[in-house]
This record gives structure tokens, sequence and C-alpha cells, in this order.
């Protein structure tokens, strides 16, 4: 597995039953069309897609989430810099968990200070803006990698 694989199966999540195209889901991430091939792949070897690639099997992306991302892509809070708001600083968790200390992605036209969090993959800001579900799917994601127990059981 990739870190882009879990981005590509929560967009597949996000856009819930709606049919999708490969061409259409590799536009939207900013990911090659050969990459996100290669990406279903290696979920559906992994069972976290159908065989046919085109119905993510949630519960076994919830296990996968809830007890193996924080171990197979860890994340340690970088230096202070410029960015999109994620983890526990998401606008929808902010208000339940206030924190001086914001977590960010880093994105130099973005007007939040905070510190780091390397994201799966690096075109998450421009992915993001389209669709509010998918970012939000990714910065609940982003708790499971550096979250505390109380913030990890809300994005669960």
């Amino acid at each position: 597995m990739r870190p882009q694989d879990v981005a590509i199966l929560l967009k597949i999540c996000a856009i819930e039953d709606q049919t999708w195209q490969l061409s259409g889901l590799a536009a939207s991430l900013r990911i090659s069309l050969s990459e996100v091939s290669e990406s279903l792949s290696r979920s559906q070897q992994a069972g976290l897609i159908d065989f046919a690639k085109k119905r993510v099997i949630r519960q076994n992306l919830f296990d996968f989430l809830s007890h193996g991302l924080r171990y197979v892509f860890p994340q340690q809070p970088g230096p202070w810099v410029r960015g999109v708001p994620t983890a526990h600083s998401h606008p929808s968790m902010k208000s339940i968990f206030p924190s001086e200390m914001d977590f960010v992605w880093p994105d130099s036209k973005a007007n939040i200070i905070g510190l780091q969090i390397d994201p799966l993959y690096s075109k998450r800001v421009e992915a993001v803006k389209e669709y509010e579900k998918f970012y939000q799917l990714l910065a609940f994601t982003d708790v499971l990698r550096v979250g505390k127990i109380r913030e990890i059981k809300y994005a669960l």
C-alpha cells in the first residue's frame, strides 16, 4: 500500500453511490490515470475494494484505518508553516476540540499558521478545495495518524 491508495479509496467513498470513471477519478485527484489504476489493483489485492474495482469494501477499509493507518503511515507534526487546516484543526472538529495549536497541510496561499502534517498524497490541497466531504475524510484520517484517543474516537 502507498499513502495515495488511502486517499483514492476515501475519494470513492466520498462520492458514495455515484458512478465514476477512472479518468474522472484521476482528474479530480490530480493523479495520473496509471497511478490510480495501479492503486486500485493494490487495494483489490489487500481486500479493500471489490474484484471489479468499483466498490470499496467499507468494513475492511474502516478496520485498516482504525487499526493500521497510524503504524503504516505514521506522522509527527513538523515545523510551523502556512497551510490548510487538517486533523483536529478541520472546521468540523475545531469547535469540538478547541486547541491553541493548529495542524496544517502546507499551502503558501492559505492564511492559517500551524504545525505541518505531511499529507497522504501531494496534490490534496487542490483536490479538497473542490469537494468538502473528501476534505473532511482526509482531515479525519489525519486525526487517526496524530490525534489523541478522544479525537480518534470522534473521527472514527
